[in-house]
């Protein structure tokens, strides 16, 4: 089996790197292991979009079709749901099919919450991976070539070995990387690369990256190295794409935008899931076993409440690199992306959502990540998920304002809070109670 690589979105090599350093010293928490009890990573069944899809395929439920000019990318997508607006476009040579890639040739990456799909042109191979509700990140190849049976494999013997480190927080995950390219596309030795999400500086952002649009401007995106050594040389790309040659012609800034943010996302929301039934296991308790937090010993309890409060504080964009002041309405227009992202809903009974984006200083109006909404989301195991929502509620209801959570006003609580009562199901009992208009915290 071939290794899948993705740059960018790195399904990509070893993360010892440079420029990341500080930034994955924080985020290390060390081995997670994945492919023992009670996580089983290998061989428990799963539920992924990508796995129920191939099931469908196999009982001639649904069927891919192959196209000569694009292969079967089109037809996974759509059968996947996932839009081809949410192109982004790649051309630094960290894939393993790196021969066909340039910046004259670049990787296209798409995605929905759920599912993550990479193309390159001319290509032999669709790489996806697919979140599991309990597993986290699956690895798929598909053979782009025309068969009677196309077959979704799974690859995670080779994927895992670059895609559980430091950078993932330790389990199968993915990530956005920045990186000098040189005009070739070809990685500049010795030069930083960089782990990208929304606490990320903007100046940092996009190496290796086409990226359309105001959003580019602050960034090292549509750049290369233009001279040896002189890494702070980074100049315009002299060649560009044929966009005829690619789904949409565009590589869409609020579709990367939200991508840094998401792929950090999924991977918090796998890290807590996997401690938790991790820390379970260690108490010889059952994984069907719902036991009270209080109910475990401190080390326990802390196993559990670390992961879930780094989760908290990304998923409330704590420490969000501010965008700068931008032109919100230009860069929506200029972005079918999001127009088609901020259409999803849910929405509460005054039409607001958790899509609804800000794009002038934050990347949404109500600062709380839509994927509180997904089945990994839903799937948490007790008693992580009850803690979770705990502290969820004492930030949204005034109860905690220390300062990690201090870019959230008042109103912005207010709406969060409002917001996930109108559309969020199973929440527990205690985000029904009435709150005081001027809560204070607690001494």
């Amino acid at each position: 089996m071939r290794p899948v690589l993705w740059a960018g979105l790195a399904l990509a090599g070893a993360l010892a790197i440079k420029g990341a350093n500080a930034q994955i010293a924080v985020q290390n928490q060390g081995y997670v292991p994945y492919s023992e009890a009670p996580i089983h990573y290998r061989t428990r069944p799963l539920t992924d979009p990508v796995a129920l899809l191939q099931k469908d395929l196999d009982r001639g439920a649904a069927h891919l079709t192959y196209d000569d000019t694009r292969g079967y990318l089109r037809s996974v997508l759509k059968a996947l749901h996932v839009p081809e607006a949410s192109q982004t476009l790649v051309f630094s040579k960290t894939s393993f099919q790196f021969t066909k890639i340039s910046p004259q040739h670049p990787r296209a990456l798409y995605y929905n919450d759920d599912v993550y799909v990479g193309s390159v042109h001319q290509g032999k191979t669709i790489e996806i991976v697919s979140f599991d509700p309990m597993q986290g990140a699956i690895f798929y190849l598909l053979d782009d070539q025309k068969t009677e049976r196309p077959v979704f494999q799974r690859a995670e013997l080779d994927c895992t070995q670059c895609h559980i480190a430091a950078a993932t927080r330790g389990v199968p995950g993915v990530l956005l990387r920045s990186v000098y390219p040189a005009v070739s596309g070809t990685l500049t030795p010795r030069a930083p690369q960089y782990i990208t999400d929304q606490k990320s500086p903007l100046k940092e952002r996009w190496g290796g990256w086409y990226v359309s649009g105001a959003l580019a401007d602050p960034t090292m995106a549509n750049a290369a190295v233009t001279g040896p050594g002189a890494l702070s040389a980074l100049g315009p790309l002299t060649t560009r794409y044929d966009p005829a040659a690619y789904l949409t012609p565009d590589s869409d800034g609020v579709a990367l935008l939200m991508l840094g943010h998401q792929a950090q996302m999924h991977n918090l929301i796998t890290l807590l899931n996997y401690q938790t039934r991790l820390t379970l296991h260690a108490q010889g308790l059952p994984e069907e076993a719902r036991p009270t937090l209080a109910s475990l010993p401190e080390e326990a309890r802390e196993k559990i409440t670390r992961p879930a409060e780094q989760l908290l504080r990304y998923m409330l964009f704590s420490h969000e690199t501010p965008l700068g002041g931008a032109d919100a309405r230009k860069v929506i227009a200029a972005s079918p992306f999001a127009r088609q992202f901020a259409a999803q809903g849910p929405r509460d009974p005054l039409k607001r959502s958790l899509r609804d984006f800000d794009l002038h200083d934050r990347i949404f109006r109500y600062p709380c990540s839509y994927l509180i909404y997904s089945t990994a989301f839903d799937a948490l195991p007790e008693p992580g998920k009850t803690y979770l929502y705990h502290r969820l509620f004492q930030v949204l209801s005034g109860q905690d304002q220390s300062e990690d959570f201090a870019h959230l006003s008042p109103a912005d609580r207010q709406a969060i809070l409002t917001i996930l009562r109108a559309t969020k199901r199973g929440l527990p009992e205690e985000w029904r109670r009435k709150i005081s208009p001027n809560p204070v915290s607690p001494t």
